[in-house]
């Protein structure tokens, strides 16, 4: 790998200022501000859940959202009905949701 060089990060850097800071902030972040907040909606709309894991597929910007869930809640509920349990609200001011949902095996 080549050493860090500020010619080396141009192209890189040109490309980021082009787009709003909260899009870059995913770049270097580990989660984002909407991933921790979606999670957190999660965490306490499925206490039982034994995963729960929100990426956000738009780049960092909040607008779209992958979103796994593994919780007994789900047992015997057809997905449909599985889906609509998850963020009611918070799917509104979404740009897109992708979104798995699974009963734990055992």
């Amino acid at each position: 790998m080549a050493a860090w060089s500020p010619a080396a990060a141009a192209p890189l850097l040109r490309r980021i200022r082009g787009l709003p800071l909260r899009c870059t902030q995913r770049m270097f972040a580990s989660q984002t501000e909407g991933e921790l907040k979606v999670t957190q909606i999660l965490k306490e709309s499925f206490p039982r859940a034994t995963t729960i894991k929100v990426t956000d597929i738009s780049g960092g910007c909040g607008a779209m959202y992958e979103i796994q869930i593994e919780s007994e809640e789900f047992k015997e509920k057809r997905t449909v009905q599985q889906h609509q349990m998850a963020l009611k609200e918070e799917i509104k001011g979404m740009h897109g949701l992708r979104i798995f949902t699974s009963v734990p095996k055992h």
